[in-house]
């Protein structure tokens, strides 16, 4: 049987990531010619990360055995780094929308090597954590 962990993974920290959290600023103040230049990847809103997910959409309905599925997974394969509400040996999840892309979590999920190799946020991150790299749990998108 094949578990689809990133959705369910991703699911599980979308939750985690709107408990308590306030709806961010909608205000749009672009102007109606705008230049196209290359995003700054140091800043998080536009950064999606290096590797194979461009665009990561929500869905409001949620399978519950799916969910199941990810959170075994979840506490398998995540929770000995994360934990929901506080810094562990990796970053705390709650809120983790709040401070990154998802298509940039997903794809520090399956990427993670080339990720702190390339990816300037990674980098930090694996400063801030005493050089401690995320671990390739060889994930696929499915």
């Amino acid at each position: 049987m094949k578990i689809s962990i990133v959705p369910l993974f991703i699911t599980g920290i979308f939750f985690l990531s709107n408990c308590g959290q306030k709806s961010p600023n909608t205000s749009n103040n672009s102007s109606p010619v705008e230049e196209k230049s290359m995003p700054d990847l140091s800043d998080w809103t536009v950064n999606k990360g290096i590797g194979p997910v461009t665009t990561v959409t929500f869905s409001k309905d949620i399978e519950e055995d799916m969910a199941s599925n990810g959170q075994n997974i979840f506490t398998a394969k995540c929770s000995a780094c994360h934990k929901p509400a506080k810094r562990y040996i990796g970053p705390a999840l709650v809120g983790i929308f709040d401070r990154r892309t998802p298509e940039w979590v997903m794809n520090m999920i399956l990427n993670p090597m080339q990720m702190v190799q390339e990816d300037p946020i990674a980098k930090e991150l694996l400063m801030e954590y005493n050089g401690t790299p995320m671990a390739n749990q060889n994930l696929t998108q499915e």
